[in-house]
């Protein structure tokens, strides 16, 4: 009876990973072998562990990454110009902690978004939170929070985000008001929080792309000079997996 009140209450205050350590425990003779306090470490172990990895569950999701990408699946072969040591450095997260920015330049279908997000996702392994937006996407979410009233509330939320990755950087142009709720993301984030930016444009191009010299010139002074640069070279990785698989069907 003392048993089942005490699975009652661990289930009560969520504490299933301990649940199910305890059973393992209460079923393997093996565990008598270990004193109190060994058993007791290895039922909190357990439920330490369950703990994290829920919270990164929720945090991946909560981020929504466009790539289901990973640090340890870069293939550095198929992206020229993309630094192993440097990658190795940032997957430290350090950036993050220091409130650094990172830009990600080159061609189309370079694989610019699986790197962004495999630094952000090994972020969110470290216990950061992220969030994937697309640019263009991002501007028709500033609007249409601006035209219900809950402007501020987006901002806010944007703010507290550790990781933000702005893909698809400088796409399409920008009119006068996504300018200027651009230029309030950037700076409620200013040496407060991490950006990965990726674009097909090189960053002396990004001036011109904004549009308004005032504003293009807040924007960039506050996201490029504390940035760790990758510029990523070659033909489009999407290009050479559709002409391999047009000759493996003999198309």
């Amino acid at each position: 009876m003392l048993i089942e009140q005490t699975y009652q209450k661990l289930s009560d205050m969520k504490w299933h990973g301990f649940s199910a350590a305890l059973t393992e425990q209460i079923e393997n003779d093996d565990y008598r072998e270990l004193d109190f306090g060994e058993r007791i470490g290895l039922l909190v172990d357990r439920e330490w562990t369950e703990r994290k990895n829920r919270q990164l569950t929720r945090r991946l999701q909560q981020a929504k990454f466009r790539e289901q990408a990973c640090i340890e699946n870069i293939d550095y072969r198929q992206r020229s110009g993309l630094d192993r040591s440097l990658v190795q450095r940032l997957a430290t997260c350090k950036w993050v902690a220091e409130q650094h920015n990172i830009i990600i330049t080159g061609p189309t279908g370079v694989g610019k978004t699986f790197v962004g997000c495999a630094l952000a996702h090994k972020a969110c392994r470290e216990g950061y939170s992220a969030l994937y937006r697309r640019v263009p996407r991002l501007h028709d979410e500033l609007a249409l929070a601006r035209a219900d009233g809950s402007l501020p509330r987006l901002f806010t939320r944007l703010a507290r985000i550790h990781v933000l990755v702005l893909d698809d950087w400088a796409l399409t142009p920008w009119d006068d008001q996504g300018r200027r709720d651009m230029l309030e993301v950037i700076e409620d984030r200013h040496g407060l929080r991490s950006t990965i930016v990726t674009s097909q444009f090189p960053v002396d191009a990004w001036h011109k792309a904004i549009g308004e010299p005032s504003i293009a010139d807040a924007i960039l002074d506050r996201l490029v000079h504390n940035s760790h640069r990758i510029t990523l070279k070659g033909p489009s990785g999407r290009s050479q997996r559709s002409k391999i698989n047009k000759e493996y069907s003999g198309k």
